[in-house]
């Protein structure tokens, strides 16, 4: 597997800082932003220099630990969880900082403790993901091992080894057939700047297409299955992810083909009943009209620009966690798995 480090805590929790993989230069060059204040761990994570919720969720809780050096942990919980409003990891990330601190006080030493411990702990749930979800790939039909992933849940949106791509590296490593489409996913091309540019490196067949061909490439028969990420997942099992998902799972049904959601039990927001009430951040007009500083569309244009769509728990075959499958999706399903230990 390349190994790029997305997250980083420098130096010792007083006087330390956050280093940050700048993933809007990828692949171009590999640029690190040194967070010393909370600000800029704010920005980075707004402009999608940092980004994919378990990661958007770990560099918020280490932004914490900058506001504690400076007294200010309650302005930077609060000020952080305002960064970006659909992604769970965020606030689930926040209130666990909230809650230590009001338990034993806004120490930057045991902050930090808190900090590295989520860190580790979503890099030990991607690797159990992987573990639920390869089997997925195993029992694909050899004449079509193709698997689908949209937008980028890989080593760079974690702690670890990825969500939708866990299985993948699980399934390099023990030496089983595949190949991966990555679909380019617009606006941001996060799928073709990063989830095709992370998997070439690390020696797994991937091709990248363009979100329009998905649907034809179902109809030749290449995909074996579609696997994706989510940012939020309520209780009914309805899921919050890219914008594109949504679409990728109508055309599987459509065709037959499993659609799959991989994502750690700290994705689930089991105080929203349904997917309707998910809250969708809407991006700039210009990563629409000025795509990477190049002037796209007529000046003046109206555009409208969802970060993410809800895939209704109907069209998702399995959502796998840390915790195991949940299948079928429903309220019933989602509640007991979630409630193992």
């Amino acid at each position: 597997m390349h190994q790029v480090k997305n997250i980083e805590w420098v130096g010792d929790a007083p006087t330390g800082w956050l280093r940050l993989l700048d993933q809007t230069r990828l692949p171009r060059e590999e640029v690190y932003l040194d967070c010393h204040e909370v600000q800029p761990v704010w920005d980075a994570i707004r402009r999608l220099s940092i980004r994919g919720a378990p990661a958007i969720g770990i560099a918020a809780s280490f932004g914490c630990v900058l506001g504690a050096q400076r007294d200010q942990f309650e302005w930077a919980a609060d000020h952080l969880a305002t960064s970006r409003p659909t992604a769970a990891n965020l606030f689930w990330a926040i209130d666990r900082m909230k809650r230590l601190a009001a338990k034993r006080g806004e120490n930057p030493s045991v902050l930090l403790e808190e900090a590295e411990k989520i860190h580790a702990e979503d890099r030990a749930m991607c690797r159990r993901i992987g573990e639920h979800a390869v089997p997925l790939i195993e029992r694909l039909d050899a004449r079509c091992r193709g698997v689908l992933t949209h937008c980028n849940a890989s080593a760079l949106a974690t702690g670890g080894i990825g969500t939708a791509t866990a299985p993948m590296y699980l399934a390099q490593e023990r030496g089983l057939a595949f190949n991966v489409f990555a679909g380019e996913t617009r606006p941001l091309l996060q799928g073709a700047r990063l989830t095709a540019f992370e998997l070439a490196a690390s020696g797994i067949d991937v091709t990248l297409i363009c979100d329009d061909m998905a649907a034809y490439l179902m109809s030749q028969g290449r995909v074996g299955m579609v696997i994706t990420g989510a940012d939020r997942i309520v209780a009914n099992g309805d899921t919050a992810n890219k914008i594109g998902t949504y679409n990728l799972a109508v055309l599987a049904r459509y065709h037959g083909i499993p659609f799959y959601v991989a994502a750690p039990s700290s994705t689930f927001d089991m105080s929203l009943s349904d997917g309707s009430l998910i809250p969708i951040e809407q991006r700039p007009a210009e990563e629409i009209t000025e795509g990477f500083g190049k002037r796209l569309a007529p000046v003046g244009i109206k555009t409208y620009n969802p970060a993410f769509d809800v895939t209704p728990a109907d069209l998702i075959t399995a959502l796998v966690t840390e915790r195991g499958l949940i299948d079928p999706v429903n309220t019933t399903r989602v509640a007991s798995v979630l409630e193992q230990a």
